[in-house]
């Protein structure tokens, strides 16, 4: 899967001389946001699950990854309301905005991670929206949340290979059907989707829960589950919106 990436991006790394004029309008990216699926990370399913149904699934190579089900055809996010979100907890891969963490040369032959900007992106200009940064230096409000959810992003990146393969090992990893029917004549099925399975889990033993309790995934395993009930209110603005096309 791929999430909002765009072809030969311009993005080069942020300078707050070079770039200090710079503002991002805080309307949402098309592009990024009108997704019927995002990937999600660990650091924040405790948030996701309080709004959204939480999935896993494979991405293009092969490996699991956990999305937010935002709708159910492709680009629809029955989140967005004239193109901001309507829920109380945004996913970070939408927060960062036109923000992405890269490397820069420190100048002795070494790089070090830092934040980068894409100058091709219709929010960044001078003229309208919010400022990165302060009038006399610093971080803006606006950067310092785009940086929050940069790092939430490539933290949970890295450890998500890690809990799929726990999640994998105690057998929590197990594959749901989802179908579902409105009365518009409209169906949809959601294939080649898991959750964790609440059997395999109540089944744990001590040991087993242990190890999963120690490796730090215990509760992130819960928060997917428990995310489940999302589901019918995704289907109810799913209704809405197919009761007001048809007037």
């Amino acid at each position: 899967m791929r999430f909002g990436v765009r072809a030969l991006p311009n993005r080069v790394p942020l300078d707050n001389v070079e770039h200090a004029a710079l503002r991002v309008a805080p309307a949402g990216s098309p592009e990024l946001d009108n997704v019927n699926q995002t990937l999600v990370v660990p650091g924040e399913f405790e948030e996701v699950q309080r709004e959204y149904p939480i999935f896993i699934r494979k991405d293009q190579e092969g490996k699991f990854v956990a999305v937010a089900l935002l709708g159910f055809d492709k680009g629809e996010n029955l989140f967005l309301d004239d193109g901001r979100w309507s829920t109380r907890y945004t996913p970070a891969v939408h927060r960062r905005g036109p923000f992405y963490l890269g490397l820069r040369e420190t100048g002795n032959g070494t790089s070090e991670l830092a934040v980068h900007v894409d100058l091709d992106d219709p929010r960044v200009g001078t003229e309208h929206g919010e400022t990165i940064f302060k009038e006399h230096g610093g971080n803006g409000p606006y950067l310092d949340r785009a940086t929050e959810a940069l790092h939430m992003v490539h933290e949970g990146l890295a450890a998500g290979p890690r809990m799929f393969a726990v999640l994998e090992e105690l057998g929590l990893v197990q594959p749901v059907e989802i179908e579902v029917q409105f009365d518009e004549g409209k169906s949809y099925r959601l294939p080649s989707m898991f959750t964790v399975g609440m059997e395999q889990l109540q089944s744990l033993d001590g040991a087993r829960l242990e190890t999963l309790h120690r490796s730090g995934f215990l509760a992130p395993a819960i928060f997917i589950r428990s995310s489940l009930p999302n589901l019918n209110r995704l289907i109810e603005l799913k209704r809405r919106k197919l009761a007001d096309a048809q007037g």
